[in-house]
């Protein structure tokens, strides 16, 4: 028999003991015996269901599984971590870190989002909403519980960010602002819509000109104040990037300028001022708030995009000193 009775000085006692499907041993105690067979068989009916959770793990509190749960996801990027970490501890467990996982109902999730919904834009509360979530589906894929308590929860209806359409005018206006340095890195992501994390990201090696071929290999994100250099976050970000032959002169230019060939082929091609990984925040508040000020578009975003690619890459011109040869000529990444 899976119990026992067992005398302390409280009184007696019934210990259930059992085994996991995985034949590891567990037990627990109660006051009656009553009790004690009702657990056993409700044990014993979830097994034979395929519906078994460790009652050791799911008394687990929420704050211990989410922290646990975010170290051991390999695949998070650095600053996707960093993110969740800030939205469980910020917004998340002060409120039901201290419940134990296999306790915590949908009713408590809609009251933990309900607040937040008067507080932040619909996007945002959907981005905590999806954290809590994330955490609550690994323990169900955990074998921890049986169900997520996140069912049925009612979110604020997100609305499409407005984005402005660049003019081409606009563009060259803006490109004008923010100064030699960085103005072929505007146009190259307004006409191929590259994110800053991919055009910080270029290096020489990055580019045969020759061909008008670019290729996205690297990003540069910041994480917890730090630079990270790493692989773009999909398989589908690594990708060969026709440009055409004007943005392709420019480029050569902007190189040239800097004593750069394709020799130098670790070399970033937009550094940052002191020769290492360009930063957004730095960019951001040194380059392209100003130099959007200055050009009449305050609040364009770095990722607004271009209005007819044809006719801003046709204004693109470039010294005929500086024509594409060999020098340029990389081997092809498509």
């Amino acid at each position: 028999m899976s119990i026992e009775r067992r005398k302390t000085q409280r009184g007696t006692v019934y210990d259930v003991r059992l085994r996991d499907p995985g034949g590891r041993p567990y037990m627990r105690t109660f006051p009656t015996l009553r009790r004690a067979l009702q657990f056993e068989r409700g044990e014993r009916a979830t097994m034979d269901r395929g519906a078994w959770t460790d009652p050791r793990v799911a008394s687990t509190t929420l704050a211990v599984w989410s922290r646990g749960w975010l170290e051991r996801d390999a695949t998070k990027r650095p600053r996707t971590k960093i993110a969740d970490g800030q939205i469980l501890e910020g917004h998340v467990l002060p409120e039901l870190g201290h419940r134990e996982l296999g306790s915590v109902t949908p009713l408590d999730i809609q009251r933990l989002v309900a607040p937040w919904a008067l507080r932040y834009k619909p996007n945002t509360v959907r981005r905590y909403y999806a954290v809590v979530r994330a955490v609550f589906a690994a323990a169900v894929t955990a074998d921890v519980l049986v169900r997520s308590p996140c069912r049925g929860v009612k979110l604020p209806r997100a609305e499409p960010s407005p984005h402005y359409v660049v003019a081409p005018d606009e563009l060259h206006r803006l490109a004008s602002e923010v100064g030699a340095a960085y103005r072929p890195m505007v146009l190259l992501a307004a006409v191929t819509g590259l994110r800053f994390s991919e055009c910080a990201g270029l290096r020489v090696r990055s580019l045969d000109l020759l061909h008008g071929l670019l290729t996205v290999t690297e990003g540069v994100v910041e994480a917890g104040g730090r630079v990270v250099i790493g692989p773009p976050k999909s398989a589908a970000a690594r990708r060969c990037i026709a440009i055409a032959p004007a943005l392709a002169a420019l480029l050569a230019e902007h190189l040239a300028r800097r004593g750069l060939t394709a020799a130098d082929d670790d070399a970033w091609v937009f550094p940052g001022p002191k020769g290492g990984a360009l930063r957004y925040k730095n960019f951001h508040d040194r380059v392209w708030v100003p130099a959007c000020t200055r050009a009449g578009l305050e609040g364009l975003g770095f990722h607004d995009r271009a209005a007819a690619t044809v006719l801003v890459t046709s204004r693109i011109t470039s010294s005929p000193a500086r024509a594409i040869d060999a020098r340029w000529t990389v081997p092809a990444c498509c």
